[in-house]
């Protein structure tokens, strides 16, 4: 491949800047907490009994967004900081008048604990009110981390940072002692104060409450709304350098007629702070063994499922690598329809549908972080020849600068070796529209640069958007040439996509219902002439959410497609031609507050020239913090005039929390197309805070035509790796 030409020249639109002055406000008064000196040495047990904390300054209540925004919590929530040259640690005590009925169930790290009791922190270390950190913490310690991405819209909570919770529970409620190490983060150099928030959330009551930014137009994660973490230390960063070899010991069956393999290598990464605001990675050898296994999924459509990244030297820095554009595309049923830069084209061969071969990376280098108010990301990888695939080894990379303006926007530019060469995208965001509402306004362009593409390379969009609480409007746009194919991107259709989604959610106040919702969703497709390809229109004309945590919906869904070609699924062949029909749903779920709980779905209506009813059901059982269990199942009833089928997916997950650093989970797996089994079971052991063991165990059964069950493949792998931090 020959390197991207990089068009860099851009006319910033002038009804955006016109849009700004009109519409931001002066900065409010943001609330300030000053941290406290940590002078000595703190043992970590989640209760706040050394001299320190009794001296600290602190927050002593939050506001409630819900059930009633602006009012006073059930329970008093008291939040402290003290922090020294190498660390900063969190003291957060949450009272509670029940202690009895908080809600934890899991320890493992990265759960989903948004129905559990727990409180989430929000650090804006370069307090440019777009980027951040997230960290997260239930009564039993769970920890969860991510990256604030999308201008606060999203957050990211693949990626992991070394720091640890301890937490402790009395007749009072429950403690928590967070500590981040400064090494875990990057900052700007030179600062004393960092943007700050803090939200807690109480599951039995679904009661949810703030610091900063108390209002249910806002989510935690827009840093822009934060108040002021003060008077913070001069951090000491050392040499900035962290080296974390790793040993890999792997014994596989890679077929049933294939003779064992046992193979043991090193791996290493290394990074390296460019002072505080970049950090430079390397890694040899790669190897990402204690990688979770894709979940299975349905694919009733005739283009590509998104499976997304799970990779950690992929992770880091994705707030910058992957946040390109608004209105990228989002087709219903199948999710995201364009990734500029994907990386999981890099070191991921896909020989089938969901079946990834992993391509062996000989050597890595990046580059990702912020000086002043450009954020720079630069990433190049050699992936090793692959003979048994046909597979040269291969050189790629990926540049990306993004330039914040004015208050909350941004603009900027992304471009690969080889394609696409990046056109920049400048998104218009403001928390401040309306005084207090959310407007975000985003256009974005990219061009191919193969000499083996023919059509037309190239591809833009915008979007529009004004996503607040009763009220959420959406309206986005976009192009994909037929010549616009990115080697490091994904796309999953090409031709003229235009989205709407127009909501209204009143609260009626009362004390069974939490919140109603009416709208509509609709996407149309069309090919290089504006001919119109598909269509779906999902109309909700009644969703319900409870006090009590369920919630219930109807849904009404015409559909369409327009087949130039014919198109197989299952066992049927559907011939060219226009075909539309209609479709119901209904669905509920469970409040996770209950020790079981669950969704349930049911759908039907037509299917192209035929009918399709589709079951979906999830089942999670949680007798304790140890155990947690989820069973799910999906099944498709297809009856066409060419031929009827049915396509399954089953699921279980059984997690064994023995402690928040300890935890063995395993992911079993059956769908009847491949009609294969498979389980990837996982042990992670968190012995320190810079090392981990993982032991993973993969074992895949086929099962053949008279319906006998064979070994297909199984492995064994155990990691062992340690960070020297210097």
């Amino acid at each position: 491949m020959r390197p991207s030409r990089v068009l860099v020249f851009f006319q910033l639109p002038l009804s955006l800047l016109l849009l700004d002055s009109n519409t931001l406000a002066q900065n409010q008064e943001r609330p300030a907490l000053r941290a406290g000196s940590l002078s000595s040495e703190l043992s970590l047990d989640g209760v706040l009994s050394e001299p320190a904390w009794a001296s600290a300054d602190s927050i002593q209540n939050l506001t409630t967004i819900e059930p009633k925004e602006g009012g006073v919590p059930a329970g008093q929530t008291i939040v402290k900081v003290l922090a020294n040259s190498k660390e900063i640690v969190f003291g957060v005590l949450c009272h509670d008048s029940d202690p009895a009925g908080i809600v934890s169930f899991s320890k493992a790290r990265d759960s989903e604990l948004e129905e559990e009791d727990h409180i989430v922190l929000v650090l804006d270390t370069f307090q440019d009110g777009r980027s951040g950190y997230v960290f997260a913490v239930n009564p039993n310690g769970a920890r969860v981390d991510g990256l604030v991405i999308a201008q606060g819209e999203k957050v990211n909570n693949n990626w992991d940072a070394v720091w640890e919770a301890r937490t402790s529970r009395d007749g009072n409620g429950w403690s928590a002692e967070i500590r981040i190490p400064i090494k875990s983060i990057a900052f700007k150099k030179g600062g004393t104060s960092w943007g700050f928030n803090v939200q807690r959330h109480v599951q039995r009551l679904l009661e949810t409450s703030r610091w900063s930014g108390a209002k249910r137009d806002y989510e935690i994660s827009q840093t822009s709304q934060a108040g002021l973490l003060t008077d913070l230390p001069n951090f000491d960063l050392g040499l900035g350098l962290s080296i974390r070899p790793t040993l890999v010991a792997d014994f596989n069956k890679p077929a049933p007629d294939a003779s064992r393999k046992y193979d043991a290598s090193p791996s290493l990464d290394m990074t390296k702070t460019l002072g505080s605001n970049l950090l430079a990675s390397l890694t040899v050898n790669t190897d990402f063994a204690e990688t979770e296994a894709d979940v299975r999924q349905t694919n009733l459509t005739r283009f590509d499922l998104f499976f997304p990244e799970k990779r950690t030297f992929f992770l880091q820095g994705s707030d910058i690598f992957d946040d390109f554009g608004q209105g990228l595309g989002q087709d219903p049923g199948a999710g995201t329809n364009l990734v500029p830069f994907f990386s999981r084209r890099i070191g991921l061969f896909e020989r089938g549908e969901g079946d990834f071969v992993e391509i062996p990376i000989d050597a890595g280098a990046k580059i990702n972080g912020r000086v002043g108010n450009t954020n720079l990301g630069a990433l190049a990888i050699r992936t090793r020849r692959q003979g048994d695939l046909q597979m040269p080894g291969a050189t790629m990379g990926v540049l990306r600068v993004k330039q914040n303006v004015l208050k909350e926007s941004s603009v900027g530019m992304i471009a690969t070796v080889g394609d696409p060469s990046g056109r920049p995208s400048l998104t218009y965001q403001t928390s401040e529209f309306r005084d207090d509402k959310n407007l975000l306004v985003g256009i974005w362009g990219l061009r191919n640069d193969r000499s083996d593409l023919v059509g037309d390379k190239s591809a833009y969009g915008g979007k529009i958007a004004y996503p607040n609480d009763r009220w959420d409007l959406r309206l986005s746009g976009l192009h994909l040439g037929d010549g616009f194919d990115p080697s490091l991107g994904f796309v999953r259709r090409r031709g003229n996509i235009l989205e709407g989604t127009a909501e209204f959610g009143p609260r009626p106040g009362g004390e069974r219902i939490r919140q109603l919702f009416f709208g509509v969703k609709s996407f149309v497709a069309g090919d290089q002439n504006y001919r119109w390809e598909s269509y779906d229109v999902e109309a909700t004309p009644f969703e319900v959410q409870f006090e009590s945590g369920e919630s219930f919906e109807f849904i009404v869904q015409p559909q369409g497609e327009r087949l130039v070609k014919p198109f197989e699924v299952g066992n049927a062949v559907i011939e060219p031609g226009k075909y539309e029909w209609l479709r119901y749903t209904v669905a509920g779920a469970l409040a996770e507050k209950r020790k079981v709980s669950g969704e349930f779905s049911w759908s039907s209506g037509g299917f192209y020239q035929g009918n399709l009813k589709t079951i979906e059901a999830k089942m999670r059982l949680k007798p304790s913090a140890t155990v947690i269990t989820e069973l799910g199942a999906e099944r498709n009833l297809v009856d066409l005039p060419q031929g009827s089928f049915t396509e399954d997916v089953y699921g279980a997950r059984l997690q064994v929390n023995i402690s928040s650093d300890l935890q063995i989970s395993s992911l079993m797996q059956y769908d009847n197309q491949s009609r294969s089994f498979g389980t990837n079971t996982r042990l992670r052991w968190t012995f320190r805070p810079l090392g981990d063991l993982f032991i993973v165990y993969n074992h895949n059964l086929q099962r053949s035509l008279t319906n006998r069950w064979q070994l297909d493949s199984n492995q064994l792998i155990v990691k062992f790796q340690y960070a020297l931090r210097f």
